[in-house]
């Protein structure tokens, strides 16, 4: 873990070993940065039911040397959520009658704006470089993505194909999960999108590349997620949404930058593969000319 890690991070890292009394105190550290930064450990304990011993002990997992060290990145979390806090109730309030597209659209609109904007916060360089990196050297990356992920695990799939040939989605192309996995070495790595509810499927996938010693990278949405348990790497994106539904906003903004990245570490190579893609569609006729 670096010392760059946030709070957030160092939570969702380590969250599946913790025991069931440092998973509720973590709990109420994750959701409650404003607290931790600004109240007693005293008033906490009698606010969260957990005893100040505990607090003390979920520090020291997480890598703290004391509580009043994690107390201090508890300040910088708020930071963070109180800026997109504010914003997303300004844009609300501003459009709050009456209830037609308009309003539908800003609340949507303000919804996405604050999960990229904690998104943008709260990953660390050091954590997209390390994943990155993990992609770039891959022999084979196999994108996992299940239920409304997998429209996600696609189009990251067709991104990565104009430069790097080694990409492929799980399932696709009538080859089985359980196929493509054991084809998958420690040289390889697995890259999943795993959101509440989450799908047995990819949970399984990154058992499975753990077991072979692939590592993985997960895009996920909780620290609570199962799939951080098996997680080589991760990442926790916002996905709040005044609708019925996960907004994907913000996974689309690190799937895009990803890419973005891994391109400026493909070189000269990466450029004539696009260019030599670019041709065969237009001699193929693929995309409409007038």
């Amino acid at each position: 873990m670096t010392e760059t890690a946030t709070i957030e991070e160092r939570i969702s890292r380590n969250y599946a070993g913790l025991s069931d009394k440092l998973q509720v105190a973590a709990d109420f550290v994750a959701d409650n940065p404003i607290d931790i930064a600004t109240r007693s450990l005293r008033s906490l304990a009698s606010t969260s039911g957990v005893s100040p011993a505990t607090f003390s002990r979920l520090a020291r997992a997480l890598g703290y040397h004391d509580y009043e060290q994690m107390r201090e990145d508890g300040r910088v979390a708020m930071g963070r959520k109180m800026a997109s806090f504010s914003e997303r109730a300004h844009a609300l309030r501003a459009k709050a009658t009456p209830p037609d597209a308009d309003v539908f659209l800003h609340r949507q609109a303000a919804a996405c704006i604050a999960n990229i904007e904690y998104l943008d916060r709260d990953i660390t360089n050091d954590s997209l470089e390390a994943a990155v990196e993990t992609l770039h050297a891959a022999g084979h990356v196999l994108l996992v993505g299940s239920q409304g992920s997998s429209g996600f695990v696609d189009y990251f799939g067709y991104l990565a194909h104009w430069f790097s040939p080694n990409w492929s989605v799980a399932g696709r192309n009538g080859t089985t999960l359980a196929a493509t996995m054991a084809r998958l070495g420690p040289g390889d790595a697995v890259l999943a999108i795993s959101k509440a509810p989450y799908a047995r499927r990819t949970i399984s996938a990154l058992q499975a590349a753990r077991d072979l010693g692939v590592p993985s990278i997960v895009i996920t949405d909780s620290h609570t997620s199962p799939a951080l348990a098996f997680a080589s790497q991760s990442f926790v994106v916002p996905t709040e949404s005044p609708q019925f539904f996960s907004s994907y906003a913000a996974t689309l903004v690190l799937i895009e930058t990803i890419i973005t990245m891994l391109l400026a570490r493909a070189g000269d190579n990466a450029e004539d593969m696009i260019r030599d893609a670019e041709n065969q569609i237009h001699a193929l006729g693929e995309t409409w000319t007038p």
